[in-house]
């Protein structure tokens, strides 16, 4: 079992999901008392979020990846970064390490394509539902029909991720209002939903809509842990 690093902490809501769920399919696996190898460093939000603001990507890129390189130097054989928003920066940080970054993106359009399910409602943060580091990912490389929601209902979905679920509340009335951009996007032509943003899981789940869902967040700890649990043959990537 190799170890997975873990970029964490934006926002820690959602890294504890990965944590959880990572530790639990390797008891699943592996039964009795099994539990992953897993090194963390996790970044006060806060700060992140003012660079996010100030359009400060550069700083950001130099933050994570220093903390990238420190989790390979303490022995992780690859790096997740736990956030869809600042997969902007993997390109950055990947230059900055020699193991894998395990891109979600990636790792979520190959679920999809795993289905007959080809175009797919887009919800995240204003960051990933708008600019290109993502969009362009998903339609140019897998080939996905991206739809993105209207522009009130992206305020929406932002101001409920950044103001409610990355600070721990829940309430059912946001949670309406999710369902019902779903239905809006389903009536026009969307045939299933990515949950883009690792908060969103915490709010609404698959269960919750009549067409397929794909939770990010758990795909991303799955492929690590299917990374984690190949072996040590695995490629790695030269060093920068």
């Amino acid at each position: 079992m190799r170890t997975i690093g873990l970029l964490g902490g934006m926002s820690w809501e959602s890294t504890a999901v990965y944590y959880r769920r990572i530790n639990e399919q390797v008891r699943n696996r592996l039964g009795g008392l099994h539990s992953a190898e897993v090194l963390m460093r996790s970044v006060n939000f806060e700060a992140i979020v003012g660079m996010q603001k100030a359009n400060e990507w550069d700083a950001a890129g130099a933050t994570l990846s220093a903390l990238a390189r420190s989790l390979e130097r303490g022995g992780a054989a690859c790096v997740l970064i736990c956030t869809n928003t600042m997969h902007k920066l993997a390109d950055t940080i990947q230059s900055a390490v020699s193991v894998p970054v395990i891109h979600i993106a990636d790792t979520t359009a190959e679920a999809v394509k795993a289905t007959p399910a080809r175009r797919p409602l887009l919800l995240a943060t204003r960051y990933t539902m708008e600019q290109d580091f993502y969009l362009s990912r998903l339609r140019e490389k897998h080939g996905l029909d991206l739809i993105i929601p209207g522009a009130d209902d992206r305020t929406t979905v932002h101001e409920i991720i950044f103001g409610e679920l990355c600070q721990g509340v829940i309430r059912e009335q946001s949670r309406q209002r999710y369902l019902d951009i779903v239905a809006r996007a389903r009536d026009n032509g969307a045939d299933s939903v990515i949950l883009g943003c690792t908060e969103i899981g915490l709010l609404i789940s698959p269960d919750m809509m009549d067409i397929p869902a794909f939770d990010s967040t758990l795909i991303h700890a799955d492929a690590a842990v299917e990374f984690s649990m190949a072996g040590d043959n695995a490629p790695r990537k030269n060093a920068a």
